[in-house]
């Protein structure tokens, strides 16, 4: 089925609409443009999820999510919902109902997904902060593709309140900003002081070696270790093959969608895309067993991570490399995805902070690495990539 392309990131709001914001004395969000996924529920507004038949069955919410409401206390200005995903189940950034938000960069490559729509209009300056969720790699892989700025934060850091759930033990609210200044602004409002000191940085030069941007890396680590700004460096190795990273992630993950919506498709047979119908299909045939031996790997990973990240931050590629382009055919593409899973698993499976930073591109296209830390490091992981970027 062709996927529309439109270069409206933004769903169409009732004419009626009208918002009431608090007021505060401190406006820290003054003057920044706030675009909001279509997933967080808003007083007054449809929800549709990304799909038509989630918004036929569903009502208008009657209360706004507190991580909105945040962000408009703090001076925000509300310019529209976005275009996302059917139910975030993708990291493509497709919509056969909505259309398929058009990457401002790069036209004929994926915008990234689930968050689509809020970075297409961030990329694209038609907003400044793009409000949306992280589940398997959400706010990462569009970060990615559109140049932006992109935080998943601590799970639980952030509450996720009238929302639509994907997967919860994975679900988090994250953001993306064209600057690292805007986005801790942002962090500011919507994170805890930072508790932890990030002394050692590890390099997973494995995972780098085989990113197609691996050249523009190490061209920039080479920078910063000029510099002398990445203290006590060592490598660390993380072998997506011995942990099942992908595997572990894709079980536990859709296992937990099919509980969380399955009733829903199962009683209203909605229409989706090929590949995401194809892969709830999937969510409903993991078993106990699949679930229960999930854990038990997610368990040693984890507890091996925590153990090498104790203050110390991990450098990794965010994606593979480049946003595919539209025209990759559809084996290809579930290929890919496999792929990116590895990487944005890391971080999911462990409830940990990934902050992308934007610092390369191949011909145009953006790409770039991440630093993953510690629990509740997400402040510190700013003020380390501030002092990286000077």
């Amino acid at each position: 089925m062709k996927h529309a392309i439109t270069q409206n990131p933004f769903l169409r709001l009732p004419e009626h609409f009208s918002l009431t914001v608090t007021e505060a004395s401190e406006r820290p969000l003054a003057g920044m443009r706030l675009a909001v996924k279509d997933l967080f529920h808003m007083q007054g507004l449809p929800t549709t999820a990304g799909n038509p038949t989630w918004l036929a069955t569903h009502d208008q919410a009657t209360q706004t999510a507190s991580s909105v409401s945040t962000l408009l206390n703090a001076g925000a200005s509300f310019v529209g919902k976005t275009i996302t995903d059917e139910l975030a189940y993708s990291l493509n950034g497709q919509n056969i109902h909505y259309g398929t938000p058009e990457n401002p960069i790069t036209p004929e490559r994926l915008p990234g997904g689930s968050s689509s729509g809020s970075a297409v209009a961030v990329s694209g300056d038609l907003a400044d902060i793009g409000l949306g969720t992280d589940t398997g790699g959400s706010i990462r892989v569009p970060s990615s593709y559109n140049g932006l700025f992109g935080l998943r934060p601590t799970h639980g850091a952030i509450a996720m309140d009238n929302m639509v759930a994907l997967a919860p033990s994975f679900d988090t609210v994250g953001f993306m900003t064209r600057s690292l200044a805007e986005l801790e602004k942002v962090a500011q409002v919507l994170l805890p002081t930072p508790s932890t000191k990030l002394t050692k940085t590890l390099i997973a030069k494995d995972l780098i070696s085989q990113a197609e941007h691996k050249d523009a890396l190490q061209a920039q680590l080479d920078i910063w270790q000029a510099k002398g700004r990445l203290s006590t460096e060592q490598n660390l190795e993380i072998d997506p093959v011995y942990w099942q990273t992908g595997t572990t992630f894709r079980t536990l993950q859709g296992a937990e969608i099919w509980q969380t919506h399955g009733d829903w498709i199962t009683q209203n047979d909605p229409d989706f895309a090929p590949d995401i119908a194809s892969r709830f299909e999937w969510t409903k045939t993991i078993s106990a067993d699949d679930v229960a031996q999930a854990k038990t790997q997610q368990a040693k990973f984890r507890a091996w991570l925590d153990e090498q990240l104790e203050s110390a931050v991990l450098i990794v590629p965010t994606t593979p490399g480049r946003a595919p382009l539209l025209t990759m055919k559809d084996n290809e593409l579930a290929d890919y995805r496999n792929q990116l899973l590895e990487l944005t698993a890391i971080a999911g499976l462990c409830g940990l902070p990934q902050l992308h930073l934007p610092v390369c591109d191949m011909d145009g296209a953006p790409c770039g690495l991440s630093l993953i830390g510690p629990r509740g490091s997400d402040l510190s992981l700013l003020a380390l990539a501030k002092d990286l970027m000077e």
